[in-house]
């Protein structure tokens, strides 16, 4: 039989379990809002398609060692105030080479 502490403490290990995943579920809408951002700038700059955007994302992180989010947090922070560390300056530039087209569509190569 259960009385009314157990079920009171069930309620409260229900109400925080809860907590807890709405924090986790405002965490992970936030995460990806940034790296949603940041793959945006990729397509702006680097002239690749989303798809893209976001696989260069991953290699400068895997390049790195530096968590997805983080990095797209360094390259917020970049097109806002203009600074990046050299590192992730590196490890982009590099990725962009990589996954970008090799020429702007509608420019005729020069030989």
């Amino acid at each position: 039989m259960t009385t009314g502490s157990d079920s009171a403490r069930a309620d409260g290990e229900r109400i925080h379990e809860l907590e807890e995943e709405v924090d986790q579920l405002r965490r992970a809408v936030s995460s990806h809002a940034v790296v949603d951002q940041a793959i945006g700038m990729m397509v702006a700059l680097g002239r690749v398609t989303p798809d893209q955007g976001w696989d260069v994302l991953k290699d400068v992180s895997q390049h790195t060692n530096i968590k997805l989010r983080n990095v797209a947090e360094m390259i917020l922070i970049w097109g806002r105030q203009g600074e990046i560390s050299p590192e992730i300056r590196v490890a982009l530039e590099a990725a962009l080479d990589r996954h970008s087209p090799a020429q702007i569509p509608g420019v005729p190569l020069i030989e």
